[in-house]
């Protein structure tokens, strides 16, 4: 196997373990190039279909095209699809800043949908490469009853062996993507053909490299307008992949902060 049938496999193999030891069982859907990975990676798992709901936490605030892609999926692809509205600004932690809470407000969302709809475990594209503190994370992670992520004390998991049994009342997030890098992810919607949200591509030399709420996310300057172009400037680039989320630019601690309580 090539590089990339290798990760395929490998996050085939995590869905359907996650599908038979964790259940009720959801998947976050951001409409974003890594969780059209994850639908896409979970049809093929599962023979053409999803067999568990995907949720978008909506602030009301996301992108248009982004709504535009979600409307046209859900009916393609058959999804099961729940639209979690999110708490609003002012329900948010008021120590943190800004951005923060703009972000926290999909905490709090993701924690009312497991409440209501009593999900024992919920999938997320969220990669290693991304962001700093995502590189302590595991390929299935236990949270606290209300979500919080303890990050110094997480299980071992050596030769793809995964803890999958956790004690009553234990939330399970399950990152099938860990392993990928944003290379990966690109030469992997190269190939199998899989749709994205437009933005991504360079119109008028400016291009999303990832997608966020529109008050908390900005694109960067960029040519690439096809997914070859976009690829040759990932081997080259030094921008973080993240430049366009405002709240990452604030300090760590705060990113930190947001993880431990509960974001994804």
């Amino acid at each position: 196997m090539n590089h990339l049938d290798q990760l395929e496999a490998q996050s085939i193999y995590i869905l359907r373990e996650a599908y038979n030891r964790i259940k009720p069982l959801s998947m976050l859907w951001s409409l974003g190039k890594d969780s059209n990975v994850m639908i896409w990676l979970a049809r093929k798992a599962f023979y053409g279909r999803v067999p568990f709901p995907v949720i978008l936490l909506d602030t009301g605030n996301e992108l248009d095209e982004v709504y535009a892609f979600r409307d046209r999926y859900v009916k393609e692809w058959g999804l099961n699809y729940i639209n979690a509205e999110c708490p609003p600004y002012e329900e948010t932690d008021p120590e943190l800043t800004h951005n923060a809470r703009a972000a926290a407000r999909k905490t709090l969302g993701l924690r009312r949908v497991i409440e209501d709809h009593d999900f024992r475990g919920i999938i997320l594209g969220i990669r290693r490469d991304e962001q700093a503190v995502r590189s302590k994370e595991r390929v299935f992670s236990p949270r606290g009853e209300s979500g919080e992520w303890d990050y110094k004390d997480q299980p071992p998991e050596f030769w793809e062996q995964y803890k999958t049994e956790f004690p009553p009342g234990t939330h399970v997030r399950i990152h099938p993507l860990l392993a990928w890098t944003e290379v990966d992810i690109w030469r992997y919607i190269q190939r199998e053909n899989i749709p994205v949200v437009p933005l991504y591509f360079a119109r008028n030399g400016m291009r999303y490299r990832s997608l966020g709420e529109k008050d908390i996310t900005r694109p960067i300057e960029s040519n690439a307008s096809t997914i070859e172009e976009i690829i040759e400037e990932l081997q080259t680039t030094r921008t973080p992949e993240r430049a366009g989320r405002t709240m990452d630019h604030d300090s760590e601690d705060a990113f930190e902060r947001l993880r431990a309580a509960g974001y994804m």
